[in-house]
């Protein structure tokens, strides 16, 4: 089975911490209530377009997401009720939030939640942990929104020898993606932090402390910690990472199904689903309305509200799509295995993209596809 490479080193324990947090060497858990919150909401929308159970029978689906503008799709469609009505009266949505894909993806692992928006690296690790077994992606949400922002005097990346970056977490999207650049530019990286340039994955929150003291030179992180480090710390962009991909396509956060759930439940799946395509229709006609949403949705799970300059700016990054932009995903499993992070895998079956096709032709949308 293809899994992340066991390493020793100096600072072991904070790597083992931070790969379980990473959902690949923890058992079945039911989430982390720190990084967490729940809340319940009995779908009962209007019966137009409307799903529900097949039996008639109630059934609850647990849906987790991350109380960040990254995942709006989620914070809108639950904000706004798009979820409830394309659920049904027959379904009980409840929701929980977390701060890190792993524990998102622990508890979908652990029965905690049915389903998850999530982003890519975690639900690969999650594939490859399950030998295909315990995931699907049904769907894509967002794109974009990723930078490595730097202090001002930093210029180009030979200026990086030496210095100190952080990411969101060992292993992650961010900082998968930071290693692969890295090395591009003929700059080595190791896990321990060592090598030309030092990578410190830690909470993007004590990114941005760590930079507004001088501890950290940079980081490569998802908004809004992007917008926060330029707003508030005075960092510059050196990497825009839409400037990396064919059209400045990738995915950041895609919605997750457990199988065993998508098995049993098909057309809760479908509802949901729904939900998705209506509230990314709502997010792109309605852009300010759909930014209010996100951050009361926010200040609710966190008690923290966004600034309005904030949010507002970080919105301009980032792309809202029912495409999962499979190509990406395959690109960042590849990067991940060429920085010594993933052993090589085999992502057929990872997608199941069957019911968000017939939701797109219904709504005269084209297709998307899988890998």
């Amino acid at each position: 089975m293809a899994r992340l490479r066991d390493r020793s080193h100096t600072r072991g324990a904070l790597f083992v911490v931070a790969l379980l947090a990473f959902g690949l060497l923890a058992a079945a858990c039911g989430g982390d209530d720190s990084s967490g919150s729940s809340s319940a909401t009995t779908a009962g929308g209007s019966a137009g377009g409307a799903s529900s159970t097949t039996s008639g029978e109630p059934v609850t689906l647990r849906l987790g997401f991350f109380p960040n503008v990254t995942h709006a799709p989620a914070l809108v469609g639950v904000g706004t009720g798009i979820f409830a009505d394309k659920l049904g009266p027959n379904v009980k949505l409840e929701t929980q939030s977390f701060n890190a894909g792993g524990a998102a993806v622990e508890a979908l692992f652990g029965g905690a939640i049915d389903a998850t928006y999530v982003g890519p690296n975690p639900a690969i690790n999650g594939y490859v942990k399950s030998k295909g077994e315990a995931l699907r992606i049904v769907s894509g949400a967002t794109s974009g929104g990723a930078f490595l922002v730097v202090k001002p005097e930093i210029q180009r990346a030979a200026e990086l020898k030496g210095k100190t970056l952080a990411t969101p977490q060992l292993g992650n999207t961010q900082d998968v993606a930071l290693r692969s650049w890295l090395k591009e530019q003929g700059l080595e990286t190791d896990v321990q932090g060592g090598g030309d340039v030092s990578i410190l994955p830690q909470e993007n929150a004590q990114t941005l402390d760590a930079f507004k003291t001088g501890t950290i030179d940079g980081a490569w992180v998802p908004e809004p910690w992007a917008t926060r480090l330029i707003q508030e710390a005075g960092a510059r962009v050196l990497v825009d990472e839409r400037t990396l991909w064919p059209q400045g396509r990738y995915v950041t956060t895609h919605l997750v199904v457990a199988k065993p759930f998508l098995d049993k439940h098909p057309d809760v799946v479908k509802g949901l689903i729904e939900g998705q395509v209506a509230a990314s229709a709502y997010i792109n006609d309605h852009p300010i309305e759909s930014q209010k949403v996100t951050n009361d949705q926010i200040e609710q799970l966190t008690t923290k509200r966004m600034k309005d300059a904030t949010i507002v700016a970080a919105w301009q990054n980032l792309t809202f799509t029912n495409d999962p932009i499979a190509t990406s995903l395959a690109k960042s499993a590849a990067d991940a295995h060429d920085v010594g992070l993933l052993d090589q895998v085999d992502l057929k079956g990872i997608y199941d993209l069957s019911l968000l096709n017939e939701v797109l032709a219904a709504a005269g949308q084209p297709k998307v596809d899988a890998l």
